[in-house]
């Protein structure tokens, strides 16, 4: 809500006159009428009109002349909001009611331009909080220009692939400015409104010149054909696709995967391995409960299928300027982008330590611990160390966090995490306890780690 003004020093009111001497007198009323001040009562009345000598002699002492009132400091003005502050009040107005903001986010943009409705899944369950979450976090890093700069640009490029349009952006931008405008009576106000119309023209013109530029240099999505599909348990795949074109990307990094069994959805997967010199591109899929594209990719998907490929994304890469060692924490199918960042130092041929620890709820979920067993043997560097929540007896338990404890020190080691949210979450809190900085810890955002389960 915006802060109500003050008034001045100088305002109307009795009390700023009063205080500034004005006409009406002093604090208390009117002013004295006479030299004197009126007479007081029970003394004699003198005749004015007699001779000065024939007066009765006045022995009162003469009234000290009146002290003018003293001007009261004016209160401080209330500190006006900055255009960030407005829009963080605004946010948390609607976080608890996010659902219903964003279901009328949504009835906006579709009532009031039918045509972009195509551009969304048919089923909006799971894509329906995405394109409004992301609005709002960008907001919030209002006051960040180097990270809203970075977010955004990935963002417009990867929006490519959905068919977003310059075009599109203003009816974005109408749609959640009304919602928020509805659902924020507290907070909204021409202020507030002013904030989220500037910040708005902002994250759509870096999405905008970022999509721009990509357009001149790669494609929006590549068709890729499924040539190998290997089941590892009965919820694990290891699909390896051949693109239709050069694709470049770096060894730590992700993309997105359409499938043709559910057009328009698309899930972030990790790279399985570093750059490979026949171009082909591997990913490891666990299917889940209600997970169209994992379920699709895993028990349905066959050499010969085509799938779509969005651009590649993700910081999660090696530094290959330093010397650091690699502390590398995969979980589950999160030891896939692990494995290809122990490919990708491998191949760069520095001997630099790298220790891995690979963590699943079971034995059974360590599928690919072979593969890690004989990468460890290839390499005299690489420390390979399987983590159980419940292990039998000579594998580490109790989950990869508590496992990290138990060896080091690491203060010379660069952190990688990949896997469950809650793993990386607990990681983090861990390593940064250990005493690891947090600029030296890399992990996907969790966000995206959260799309990437369905």
């Amino acid at each position: 809500m915006e802060s109500p003004t003050t008034a001045s020093a100088g305002g109307h009111g009795s009390g700023a006159t009063a205080a500034a001497g004005g006409q009406g007198g002093g604090w208390f009323g009117q002013g004295p009428k006479g030299a004197h001040g009126p007479q007081p009562t029970g003394q004699p009345k003198t005749d004015e009109s007699a001779p000065q000598s024939a007066r009765p002699a006045d022995h009162r002492r003469a009234p000290e002349p009146a002290r003018p009132a003293e001007r009261q400091p004016a209160p401080p003005p209330a500190a006006v909001p900055s255009a960030t502050e407005l829009l963080r009040r605004t946010m948390a107005e609607i976080e608890p009611i996010a659902d219903r903001v964003t279901s009328y986010f949504y009835a906006l943009l579709f009532l009031r331009h039918p045509g972009l409705r195509d551009l969304f899944p048919a089923a909006m369950d799971t894509q329906r909080d995405r394109l409004f979450k992301a609005l709002l976090t960008a907001a919030t890093h209002a006051d960040d220009p180097v990270t809203l700069t970075t977010y955004l640009t990935h963002l417009g490029r990867g929006h490519r692939k959905y068919g977003t349009l310059p075009e599109h952006y203003p009816a974005v931008g109408e749609a959640l400015i009304g919602a928020l405008a509805r659902h924020a009576p507290e907070t909204w106000g021409p202020r507030a409104e002013a904030a989220w119309v500037g910040a708005y023209t902002t994250i759509s013109q870096i999405m905008i010149d970022a999509a721009t530029e990509d357009e001149l240099r790669a494609p929006a999505w590549w068709q890729a054909e499924v040539v190998a599909h290997v089941m590892r348990t009965k919820d694990v795949a290891i699909v390896t696709v051949r693109p239709d074109g050069p694709y470049p990307f770096l060894a730590g990094q992700y993309t997105t995967l359409e499938t043709p069994w559910w057009p328009r959805v698309w899930r972030h997967y990790s790279f399985a391995s570093a750059p490979r010199s026949d171009g082909l591109l591997s990913f490891h899929v666990k299917a889940v409960p209600a997970g169209w594209v994992s379920n699709a990719l895993v028990h349905r998907a066959r050499t010969g299928d085509v799938i779509r490929l969005g651009p590649p994304a993700g910081s999660m890469t090696v530094d290959h300027t330093s010397d650091n060692g690699l502390l590398c924490l995969g979980g589950g199918t999160g030891i896939a982008p692990i494995k290809a960042l122990v490919e990708d130092v491998a191949q760069h041929g520095r001997r630099r330590s790298v220790d891995v620890f690979y963590g699943a709820r079971r034995n059974q979920g360590l599928y690919d611990i072979d593969t890690m067993l004989r990468l460890q043997q290839s390499h005299p560097w690489l420390s390979v160390r399987p983590v159980v929540d419940d292990g039998p007896v000579g594998l580490l338990s109790g989950g990869i966090p508590e496992a990290v404890r138990e060896f080091g020190p690491w203060h010379t080691h660069d952190a990688y995490l990949s896997g469950p949210p809650g793993m990386i979450r607990r990681s983090v809190d861990t390593l940064v306890g250990i005493g690891i900085p947090t600029h030296r810890i890399r992990h996907d955002s969790i966000e995206e780690l959260v799309g990437a389960t369905t």
